[in-house]
């Protein structure tokens, strides 16, 4: 039975069949889970729990489509470029409903993604020789921007509390800052994979002392939109309207569902970063991207609500699980993401493969530690953007292959 508190037409329980629509979560998961090695698993392919990579099992809401229907409905598709200024307007009046904070249409840009984004500027501001830092545990991309481009990746390990509870070591982060080969500060703002919401205190510690040793920030803040119920997002570019140093990277992707469609919003107050990045960018669009995104920032804010509602539902049944049937594992609900972020070292050696073991044990497809840069040993993230049947499923699968191992 529908809960009453969700609207008609927003059904987050529905099961969606993603088989053979090239979906990496469905069909590319043997590839990047596994290397395209030889996973035997106690289930078909096609039956296993899919709960690894960040996208959401929901159907995008009605703003994303009927934007897209309305302008399909115009069939031609050529060349496309922003000239009208009305995604800008869209973005901008979803920045102001929701962080108080509007962008300076001068400083925005679109990209084809936020990791393509967050590459292309490390490419243009970190020079041979210079270093790129960021807080660990972290998200694998950052790495290989980094590292493709021929930087090391420097990490400053957060410090976990015995709830999870994850905080920032600033004696630690100033030292890493201190380093002169150090350029860049890539945030994760909130923090994938723990979920942190960074406290205002704790955003402004970070973007001085980075001004202080001269170090740009970039700060990747796709899921800030996917806040538990009752929690708001400060932009850090918000606290130094006035600075040029901070380069804000936002989505309609992970908030809305929209990953495939290849669409995200940079702001880059810096004059000579901005030229750089539009000298070398071709400023053609996507049109049923961009018709997608000015939608959802248009009208997506009651679907928005009650994702955050649905959202909520799951990680409480998560904790409630965990505290009842693995009471060693640490978990800690989230301010942000759908992601589950849960330690399980006192069930499992550092050496174990959580991925590789959960697939072949139980059928449920998750990321472990070996997918995350530095300081995830024994950890599993787990997305819960999915209905509650698959969420209860893999939970008492997930609990079962704990208890035997």
């Amino acid at each position: 039975m529908q809960d009453k508190r969700f609207d008609v037409g927003f059904d987050f329980d529905q099961i969606i069949d993603r088989r053979g629509m090239n979906a990496i979560a469905t069909d590319g998961f043997r590839d990047y889970l596994f290397d395209g090695e030889d996973v035997v698993m106690p289930c078909a392919d096609d039956d296993a729990l899919v709960m690894w990579v960040a996208d959401m099992a929901f159907a995008a809401p009605p703003a994303a489509v009927d934007a897209m229907r309305e302008r399909i409905e115009r069939p031609i598709f050529g060349y496309t470029v922003l000239l009208d200024g009305s995604l800008y307007d869209a973005f901008a009046g979803w920045c102001e409903r929701h962080y108080e904070w509007v962008p300076e249409r001068e400083h925005f840009v679109t990209s084809a993604g936020i990791v393509p984004a967050v590459d292309d500027l490390v490419e243009y501001i970190v020079k041979p020789g210079e270093k790129v830092l960021t807080l660990s545990p972290a998200y694998g991309p950052f790495e290989t921007a980094a590292t493709k481009h021929g930087h090391q990746l420097v990490t400053c390990r957060l410090v976990a509390s015995n709830d999870g509870r994850y905080t920032v070591d600033f004696e630690e982060f100033e030292k890493k800052l201190a380093d002169p080969d150090l350029r860049l500060f890539i945030l994760c703002h909130p923090h994938n994979p723990t979920g942190r919401v960074w406290a205002e205190d704790e955003l402004r510690r970070m973007a001085e002392l980075c001004f202080a040793y001269d170090v740009m920030v970039v700060s990747d803040e796709i899921h800030c939109d996917l806040l538990r119920t009752g929690l708001t997002h400060t932009p850090l570019a918000k606290l130094y309207p006035e600075s040029d140093q901070i380069i804000t990277c936002m989505s309609s992707s992970k908030t809305f569902n929209l990953a495939g469609l290849g669409m995200a919003n940079v702001i880059i107050p810096n004059t000579e970063i901005r030229d750089v990045w539009l000298g070398r960018k071709f400023p053609v669009v996507n049109p049923i991207s961009a018709a997608a995104a000015t939608g959802v920032f248009r009208h997506g804010d009651r679907w928005l609500e009650q994702l955050h509602l649905y959202l909520d539902a799951n990680f409480e049944l998560v904790r409630d699980t965990l505290a009842g049937q693995l009471p060693d594992a640490v978990f800690r609900i989230p301010g942000a993401t759908y992601l589950a972020w849960i330690d399980l070292r006192a069930y499992f050696s550092p050496d174990v493969d959580l991925t590789r073991y959960f697939a072949e044990r139980s059928g449920v497809l998750l990321e472990g530690c070996h997918k995350f840069i530095a300081d995830a040993d024994g950890h599993v993230r787990i997305n819960l953007a999915c209905p509650r049947s698959v969420v209860e499923n893999a939970l008492t699968k997930i609990v079962a292959a704990t208890l035997e191992q």
